[in-house]
């Protein structure tokens, strides 16, 4: 086989055809997505990589390198967001919150300091990142275990960024996941596997709160620098990012939630409507538009020793949910690349 300097500074379809990603004239023509996921192991630098995609009953599994298996349970990271937001319009829909509430309705006194007012701030601009609040994973590297309190405390001794503008924060979720368990009267990771995961079925999906060990089956997971994270404390993200779940239940997840499954059809254009942000978010999804057109919803997650992202057509008729078992890819513009592989439609 070529060296990879060799291969990467070869066209992109020779390239493929040297690696054995592409097959032979004689045999059928595999999905050119699946040809993509194995550039996430020799030009994204991922030890193993993984993609389950679904139309209607059709169900496809490709996977590259080694280390991960199909059925393995691993952590999703920020994809959580998804999931705490669709609690929060459910308990909208049932009128128990408003999304024009101020946090400080429901979480009085918690959120002063440094310039920060949860008076001033919505529910509507922590779904949409528009609150301005500092990400606290900023100053713990996402890799401090803190307690929602904690993390709220490290934000607010940072001056928020201007309220309104769009600016991803992880603040935001640690802050809604504490208006449910205020609204309910039971943690966010209760109310998730009432309302989203047993009816769903969701069987590999879990809240694991401080639990470091991943259930089994599962791979290993891997630092940018090798080193072995498959322990971790999920504090570390709390309500942004300490799901534990499989491809499988993320492909069924989002082909729910866009299905009409989870949400009635008001609360579900909210979500998918990204005027607040301006474009770059809706309330716990990215819109991606697609080289053909085509625009598809989702989010990535990224944590130590995990890096996912899912997709799904607005019907709720496809859906993709890829994976790496490290925190990083060498190469960005594989994941678009895939993706445009996946839902564009195919020319002969």
């Amino acid at each position: 086989m070529p060296p990879l300097r060799t291969l990467l500074a070869l066209p992109l379809a020779l390239a493929l055809a040297l690696l054995g990603l592409v097959p032979a004239a004689s045999s059928a023509p595999s999905p050119p997505a699946d040809t993509v996921l194995g550039l996430l192991v020799t030009r994204g630098g991922a030890p193993a990589a993984a993609l389950l995609a679904r139309e209607g009953d059709t169900i496809r599994y490709a996977h590259a390198g080694t280390g991960i298996a199909r059925s393995d349970h691993f952590r999703a990271g920020s994809v959580t967001k998804t999931f705490i937001a669709t609690l929060v319009l459910q308990l909208a829909a049932e009128h128990r919150l408003s999304l024009s509430d101020t946090v400080a309705e429901h979480l009085p006194g918690l959120v002063r300091g440094a310039g920060n007012d949860g008076r001033a701030l919505t529910l509507r601009s922590l779904l949409t990142h528009t609150s301005g609040l500092y990400d606290f994973t900023a100053d713990t590297g996402g890799t401090v275990p803190v307690t929602p309190l904690q993390a709220v405390r490290i934000a607010l001794t940072h001056p928020p960024a201007d309220r309104g503008r769009f600016s991803y924060s992880n603040t935001n979720y640690v802050l809604l996941g504490l208006i449910v368990e205020r609204v309910t009267g039971r943690s966010y990771a209760a109310e998730a596997e009432r309302r989203i995961i047993a009816p769903l079925r969701l069987t590999g999906t879990s809240f694991p709160g401080s639990r470091t060990s991943l259930p089994f089956p599962h791979g290993r997971a891997h630092a940018a620098d090798g080193s072995d994270v498959t322990d971790l404390d999920p504090r570390v993200a709390g309500a942004a990012g300490e799901m534990v779940t499989t491809l499988a239940d993320l492909d069924r997840f989002h082909m729910a939630l866009f299905g009409g499954e989870l949400l009635p059809p008001r609360r579900l254009r909210e979500m998918l409507d990204t005027r607040a942000a301006h474009g770059a978010y809706g309330m716990g999804l990215f819109p991606r538009k697609l080289p053909c057109g085509i625009t598809v919803w989702g989010h990535n997650g990224r944590i130590s020793g995990s890096y996912v992202r899912t997709a799904a057509t607005v019907d709720g008729r496809r859906a993709l949910t890829f994976r790496v078992n490290t925190d990083a890819i060498a190469d960005p513009g594989l994941e678009p690349a895939l993706l445009a592989a996946e839902f564009c439609p195919r020319t002969s």
